[in-house]
């Protein structure tokens, strides 16, 4: 098949879809595909255009047998509402015409957010009678107003209304956890319109290695720490105070220590909250290349995933599975009725802890540090869930499975999967 993805992120871009995105393409590749990638310049998580690409409009390049067509973005590194609108308009209008810079696709696949992108790829797929398969990773606007990034009336009318007309335009959706579906049949999108098919972990690449001779854990100077991680994404969904509160709860703990890892920015305000509250066990560091992940994820003794309270309920972090496969026992602040919680829970890899609970983390962590066994058990169960419902493989078989079955039932225009896993849904398509 000849696929077109079409993804404001991907490679070289280190963190959030990016990874993801370029697996699948270049995965795809692998099994014979040819597939093609629209996106713009990589920035993120830093908000500035790498080295290389500044200054310029267009530039097309070949990784691992991908095409890739990236585009100029208009980008802020501190932007404002206005600044993300005028970011995502310049991406509408300058990578349209590189989706026309190639051969005609039979299938695309858009990711969102951001949400504008469907009006560039509902053009190019009425043009081309290409059939689109929306995945989405987040939920638009009702994620934003959540949190309070999004506060504008006017803004919010309009972009329900580009929700709605999004879901209405995609011949399936493709979606990363239960949750999302049921918050879209409640908005009427048809259930046999929507697939369920989790974020993935490449589990050859992510895998259980041993804490000694860990050249990672050296040169952080960590040996014989017993190490809480937090790597990712530092935002306003997060509330990662609650991790650096926590942390002082064990200060009394000399061999426990606390590793967030992240956008320097970020880790700059952080970096204040350590001092003003003495977490001298905290450890900050910047976002680490990609190939040095399986030995930092190795060196954890735990993973972190965090959660504000009033985050809305189908958030599914991404690094879920990542934890899951390095053998490594999760404690996830999350809310308990969410999908983020249900997908830990389903796992058997971790503890679910009070959101936005210092005292509750920090009696989690307690309990691992004082119980290696258990530590031990929710690791290998972690890491067994991961390989058969997370792996890269079986994400590749899903999407193709799915490719084929959009372009053998086109004039039905009816996108059907049926359940291949008999687990609860994270895990349905």
């Amino acid at each position: 098949m000849h696929i077109l993805i079409y993804s404001y992120n991907y490679h070289p871009e280190p963190i959030g879809i990016a990874p993801l995105m370029t697996e699948l393409a270049e995965g795809l590749v692998n099994r014979g595909h040819e597939v093609r990638v629209i996106t713009g310049m990589p920035n993120y998580p830093e908000r500035e255009i790498y080295d290389g690409y500044r200054g310029q409009w267009y530039v097309t390049e070949q990784k691992n047998g991908v095409t890739i067509q990236r585009s100029y973005i208009r980008i802020k590194s501190k932007p404002n509402l206005l600044d993300r609108l005028l970011l995502e308009l310049s991406f509408i209008f300058t990578s349209l015409p590189q989706a026309f810079r190639g051969e005609r696709p039979d299938v695309m696949i858009l990711t969102v957010p951001p949400l504008l992108g469907i009006l560039p790829a509902t053009i190019f797929g009425w043009l081309y009678n290409c059939p689109i398969v929306l995945n989405v990773q987040d939920i638009l606007p009702e994620a934003a107003v959540r949190i309070g990034l999004l506060k504008n009336k006017w803004m919010i009318r309009t972009l329900a209304a580009l929700e709605k007309f999004a879901y209405r335009t995609a011949h399936t959706i493709s979606v990363i956890a239960d949750g999302f579906r049921e918050n879209l049949v409640n908005k009427g999108v048809p259930v046999n319109k929507i697939v369920c098919i989790p974020n993935w972990v490449n589990v050859n690449f992510i895998h259980p290695l041993p804490k000694q001779n860990n050249s990672w854990i050296s040169s952080h100077q960590l040996d014989g720490k017993f190490i809480v991680l937090y790597s990712g994404n530092i935002a306003l969904t997060q509330g990662l105070e609650t991790v650096i509160e926590a942390a002082v709860c064990l200060r009394h703990i000399k061999e426990i220590v606390f590793v967030i890892v992240g956008e320097s920015r970020a880790l700059q305000r952080l970096q204040e909250y350590c001092l003003l509250h003495g977490a001298d066990n905290v450890l900050l560091l910047p976002l680490q290349p990609r190939e040095k992940l399986p030995e930092m994820l190795a060196a954890a003794d735990v993973g972190l995933i965090v959660q504000k309270r009033n985050i809305i309920s189908f958030n599914m972090p991404s690094k879920i599975p990542l934890l899951l496969a390095s053998g490594r026992p999760i404690v996830g602040s999350v809310p308990a009725t969410g999908t983020a919680a249900r997908a830990i829970k389903l796992s058997g890899g971790g503890i679910i802890v009070e959101p936005e609970s210092p005292d509750a983390m920090a009696a989690a962590v307690h309990d691992l540090y004082a119980n290696p066994t258990f530590c031990t058990r929710l690791g290998n169960a972690g890491r067994q869930f991961a390989e058969e419902n997370y792996s890269l493989e079986q994400a590749l078989d899903r999407y193709e499975w799915l490719f084929y079955h959009i372009l053998a039932n086109r004039k039905s225009n009816v996108g059907i999967l049926p359940k291949l896993d008999s687990k609860e849904s994270v895990v349905d398509a």
